[in-house]
C-alpha cells in the first residue's frame, strides 16, 4: 500500500537562501509547526531525531535517515516504523529555480503494510499549492506563512513560506498517523 502528499509553494528567495534553513535542524522548531525538535546533520547516511508533535494528535520521536543531499536542490530522509516494510515515510525536499525566487515542492510518500489501516480517508489523495492567496493550511501570517512559526522566533519570508508549506503537509496526513490519545 501506498500514499502520497506533495505540496508546492513559491519562494521570493532564491535556493541558495531558502537552503540554509532547510539544512538548520537546530531551528527547525523556530518555523515548523509540527517538527518541535530536530537534531543531526543534513549528511546523506546520518541519522536525525525529530520530534513531532501534530495538532490533535500524539507526539512522536522518529529516526529517520538522510539518504539524499544536493545542495540547494533537494534534501531527503526515509524512517521506518520497527522494521522496513511496514510503514516507511520518505520525507523530500526539492528547491528549483524560479526566477529570482524558488518554487519548493515537499513530497511525502508512505509505504507499507500499515499505510491503509492508518489513513484518515482510504483512496484520498491529498495534494495542495501554496502560491499567492491560493489554499493555505491556517490565515495567512508575516512573510506569507500559515501564522504557525513559533512565537519570539524571527519569521522572514523564506521561514514563513516553509511554515505555511509544513501546514499544508502534516495537515493532510500526520495527524491520522500518530494516533489520538484516548
Amino acid at each position: 500500500m501506498r500514499h502520497d502528499i506533495r505540496t508546492e509553494i513559491d519562494i521570493e528567495a532564491p535556493p541558495e537562501e531558502v537552503w540554509p534553513h532547510l539544512v538548520d535542524l537546530t531551528a527547525y522548531a523556530d518555523w515548523n509547526p509540527f517538527i518541535t525538535s530536530a537534531t543531526g546533520s543534513a549528511e546523506e547516511g546520518r541519522r536525525l531525531s525529530l520530534r513531532m508533535e501534530p495538532p490533535g494528535g500524539r507526539a512522536a520521536t522518529v529516526h529517520p535517515r538522510v539518504t539524499q543531499v544536493s545542495t540547494a536542490a533537494a534534501l531527503e530522509w526515509l524512517g521506518h516504523l520497527v522494521v522496513p516494510g511496514l510503514f516507511d515515510v520518505r520525507h523530500r525536499f526539492e528547491l528549483v529555480p524560479a526566477g529570482s525566487g524558488t518554487h519548493l515542492v515537499q513530497r511525502e510518500s508512505f509505504r507499507g503494510l500499515l499505510v491503509r489501516p492508518l489513513r484518515r480517508s482510504p483512496g484520498r489523495r491529498h495534494s495542495c499549492r501554496l502560491r499567492g492567496n491560493e489554499r493555505r493550511a491556517a490565515p495567512a501570517g508575516p512573510g506569507g506563512a500559515s501564522g504557525r512559526v513559533r512565537q519570539g522566533a524571527p519569521v522572514t519570508a523564506v521561514t514563513g513560506r516553509l511554515a505555511g508549506s509544513q501546514a499544508c503537509v502534516h495537515g493532510g496526513y500526520t495527524s491520522s498517523v500518530i494516533p489520538r490519545r484516548s
